[in-house]
């Protein structure tokens, strides 16, 4: 194998998807990555079906497409006539044996790593999540009271959850930058 990267962990991560509560990749960037077509990528999945469960691959819905386009600005798909197939970490692995080319392999030694840089990233923010509530009831119990000093712990706290919390950030309104024309608000 060589020695070099194929693909950066950048490049890998902007790939990974949630989709029913799964992370996932889609089966054109995996073909992108591993240097096969879409079609080719499917047809060796096809001819190994029993290897893909439900849990390891699934196609995505009409719905959830038009969803990853909106909230992913993945670029136009063309006259896209099925829906495309995605695959979870598991059944990423399960393309290794496969998909038997050096490139395959290596490409998928770097995904599997980046799929695990992402689970411990995520398993760390839970900890610390469970970590502040348990000083938060902690302190709470120590005095019914609150001093300025117990009132600025929680005011960090909530400041921490709030930067932590994906969906907080996704649902703040943009400010707008740049220029307002004339009779613009």
């Amino acid at each position: 194998m060589s020695k070099h990267l194929i693909i950066s962990e950048k490049q890998i991560s902007s790939k990974i998807y949630f989709v029913r509560g799964d992370r996932v990749m889609l089966d054109r960037d995996l073909a992108e990555m591993y240097r096969v077509t879409t079609g080719n990528l499917n047809l060796a999945v096809k001819r190994k079906k029993k290897r893909f469960p439900d849990d390891f691959m699934f196609q995505l819905t009409r719905g959830e497409f038009r969803n990853l386009i909106l909230q992913s600005a993945i670029s136009r798909w063309g006259g896209t006539r099925t829906m495309p197939y995605v695959f979870t970490e598991q059944g990423v692995s399960m393309l290794s044996s496969v998909l038997n080319s050096d490139i395959a392999i290596e490409v998928n030694i770097q995904i599997m790593r980046v799929f695990t840089k992402i689970g411990k990233l995520l398993s760390t923010h839970k900890d610390i999540l469970l970590k502040l509530e348990q000083l938060e009831k902690k302190i709470m119990k120590q005095n019914s009271r609150t001093s300025k000093l117990e009132n600025n712990i929680m005011a960090l706290f909530n400041a921490i959850r709030e930067l932590m919390d994906d969906k907080n950030e996704r649902s703040k309104p943009r400010t707008r930058i740049g220029y307002k024309l004339k009779g613009e608000e």
